[in-house]
C-alpha cells in the first residue's frame, strides 16, 4: 500500500538557548515539540503510540515557520503563537489544552484554577494528568501552570526548563 502525504509526520531538530528540541508537524500543523536535549526516541515512541501508520520524515525547511517562532519566543519578542498546530487527545485533554491557552503570557495559575476554568472543580488531578500529555512544550503554555502554593511541580521538559520559561516571560513582561 502507497503511502500518503497525510500520513507523514515530519521532523526536524531545533537548538534554542534552553536546549535542543525535537518539532514534528504534519500538513496541517505542529504535532510535537520534545523535551529539551532528549534523543530523537522520544519522538519515535510517541508518534508510535500517537499515529502508528505514520512515517516520520525528516524536512527541516518545512519546520522553519516553527522554529522562526519558537526562536522569536525565545529571544522575548513574540507572545504568542500563531502556527497552526495539529493535535489530537480527549474531548478533556482539548478543553484543558484550550484552557492552557487563555493563560496570559508571564503569568502562572495553579492546577485548581484549571480545573474552575472548566468547570470541574473537583479533576484538579484529571487536570494534571491532562496538562502532563500536553504534546506542544511552550506553544501550548503548561509550563504557566503551578502547585496551590506557587511551587513549581511537574513538567515533561523539566524543571529547569520551566523555571526558564518562566524567568523568561516575567523578565520580558517588565519591559
Amino acid at each position: 500500500m502507497e503511502q500518503t502525504i497525510n500520513q507523514i509526520i515530519y521532523w526536524s531538530r531545533y537548538t534554542s538557548k534552553i536546549g535542543r528540541f525535537y518539532l514534528a508537524a504534519t500538513i496541517n500543523g505542529l504535532c510535537f515539540m520534545g523535551s529539551p536535549n532528549k534523543g530523537i526516541e522520544e519522538l519515535e515512541n510517541w508518534a508510535n503510540k500517537r499515529f502508528p501508520t505514520y512515517e516520520l520524515v525528516q524536512d527541516d525547511k518545512r519546520l522553519e515557520p516553527y522554529k522562526q517562532e519558537l526562536e522569536e519566543y525565545f529571544i522575548g519578542e513574540r507572545r504568542t503563537f500563531s502556527m497552526p498546530v495539529d493535535v489530537e487527545g480527549t474531548p478533556f485533554q482539548m478543553k484543558i489544552w484550550a484552557a492552557l491557552k487563555e493563560i496570559p503570557y508571564g503569568e502562572t495559575i495553579t492546577y485548581s484554577q484549571i480545573a474552575n476554568m472548566i468547570n470541574k472543580p473537583s479533576a484538579v488531578r484529571a487536570v494534571g494528568t491532562a496538562i502532563g500529555r500536553n504534546p506542544l512544550l511552550v506553544s501550548v503554555p503548561c509550563h504557566r501552570v503551578v502547585g496551590k502554593d506557587g511551587s513549581l511541580t511537574g513538567y515533561r521538559g523539566g524543571l529547569e526548563m520551566k523555571k526558564s520559561l518562566l524567568q523568561l516571560e516575567q523578565k520580558q513582561g517588565r519591559h
